[in-house]
């Protein structure tokens, strides 16, 4: 095999909690997150060249070691010790800078594309532990499907599968820092907070409602006091047929669940008529087989 094809899922958050600040600075978290059908697709071949190259279809994203796709292959090739060069070509798709962890997806996607190329005999718990050293998202960006995710987000329990439903995806044009959003985040301001005990169960009886009632992302305090159309986008998809509607890690992405393609797609049209959005999708749940 001298080269592969892989789709790099985003993911959204069904919860986000922030329980505190640590001493290295970063935050300890407890979070359901969930993979969805919107992807990124990379080809990775193997060349002569003895090096990583890397190119995207969009002009201004960087393909050198500022990116974690390149830093990955990178990092691959000097712990296996690999001779030959890695060509790898990304076509984006997931919103960049979104709360999707699109960045994330495609680095997981990378590892696991090389290791299936070099026929390496490396197993997904390894490559967690390398992927956690590139973002705090790469290890449930390789795991996949449903899963409480606590730590800085790399202490991952895979949970029961969510309920199929049509998902439909808004990214206002504006960029959200995760850092300036952590940083003015005020743990003593959270009036709400999302109980993960009681959506687990709700994801096991399959209770879309229930589960939508009872989604919760205490970062919603920051990015939506410094960008209201966030609390727009959502309120726009509620009168529009969802059953919920959130904002996804630190934003601004916007999601809704609907109970089919024909209702996502009204939604989307409402959304779309409003705002003149041109990042907006509609995909699916992407459920892992466990």
């Amino acid at each position: 095999m001298n080269s592969i094809k892989l789709n790099a899922r985003a993911k959204i958050n069904i919860t986000l909690d922030v329980l505190g600040k640590r001493d290295d600075g970063y935050h300890d978290l407890s979070m359901i997150m969930q993979t969805i059908n919107l992807c990124d697709n990379l080809y990775i071949k193997k060349t002569d060249t003895g090096t990583v190259e890397m190119r995207s279809n969009l002009s201004w994203l960087p393909c050198d070691e500022r990116n974690l796709v390149y830093r990955a292959a990178a990092m691959m090739r000097e712990k296996y010790r690999i001779h030959e060069g890695i060509s790898i070509d990304l076509s984006k798709n997931i919103p960049v800078a979104a709360g999707m962890a699109g960045g994330s997806s495609d680095c997981a996607a990378t590892l696991i594309g090389i290791r299936n190329l070099f026929s390496l005999n490396i197993d997904n718990k390894e490559l967690m532990a390398i992927g956690k050293k590139l973002g705090a998202d790469v290890p449930y960006c390789i795991l996949r499907g449903t899963a409480l995710a606590e730590g800085i987000g790399e202490i991952l329990t895979p949970l029961p599968p969510f309920p199929d439903c049509t998902v439909l995806v808004a990214k206002p044009p504006i960029n959200v820092s995760t850092a300036t959003v952590f940083g003015a985040f005020d743990i003593n301001n959270v009036e709400k907070r999302p109980d993960n005990k009681k959506i687990i169960e709700l994801i096991k009886a399959k209770a879309l409602e229930g589960i939508c009632q009872n989604m919760c992302n205490v970062l919603e305090s920051v990015t939506v006091s410094n960008y209201p159309i966030i609390a727009d986008v959502k309120k726009e998809m509620l009168e529009n047929e969802a059953i919920g509607s959130m904002m996804s890690g630190s934003g601004p992405t916007v999601f809704g669940f609907y109970k089919d393609y024909k209702s996502a797609l009204n939604g989307l049209r409402a959304v779309k008529s409003k705002f003149k959005f041109k990042e907006i999708y509609i995909t699916t749940i992407f459920n892992t087989a466990r």
